[in-house]
């Protein structure tokens, strides 16, 4: 069985400031999701892991959705010839309402 590519994940300045507004007891929590959902096929389409139509949050293509409830949210964008991830924005969905850092988004 042929062993699956790895993708590098790479974080947008951006992302430090979104995780400011996220409480620091979830942060690992992310970290693990990033780590176990983006690494080997951050393009396969799953339940928690979408294709996006466009305009999407900071131009991102892909969502990963993840944690109790489902509640956050990571945009991102893939890069097939140089094998890598790119972390556009991490969020939190609260019912219909998404907030990146302390920006609402969307409705």
């Amino acid at each position: 069985m042929p062993k699956q590519a790895r993708f590098e994940l790479l974080f947008a300045p951006e992302v430090i400031e979104h995780l400011h507004a996220i409480e620091y007891k979830y942060h690992n929590l992310i970290q693990a999701a990033v780590d176990e959902q983006l690494v080997f096929t951050p393009e396969k389409e799953t339940r928690n892991r979408k294709l996006l139509e466009q305009p999407a949050p900071f131009g991102a293509t892909w969502e990963l959705r993840f944690g109790p409830t489902n509640r956050f949210r990571v945009f991102y964008e893939v890069d097939n010839k140089k094998q890598s991830v790119q972390v556009l924005a991490i969020g939190i969905k609260e019912r219909n309402r998404l907030f990146i850092g302390r920006e609402e988004f969307g409705k």
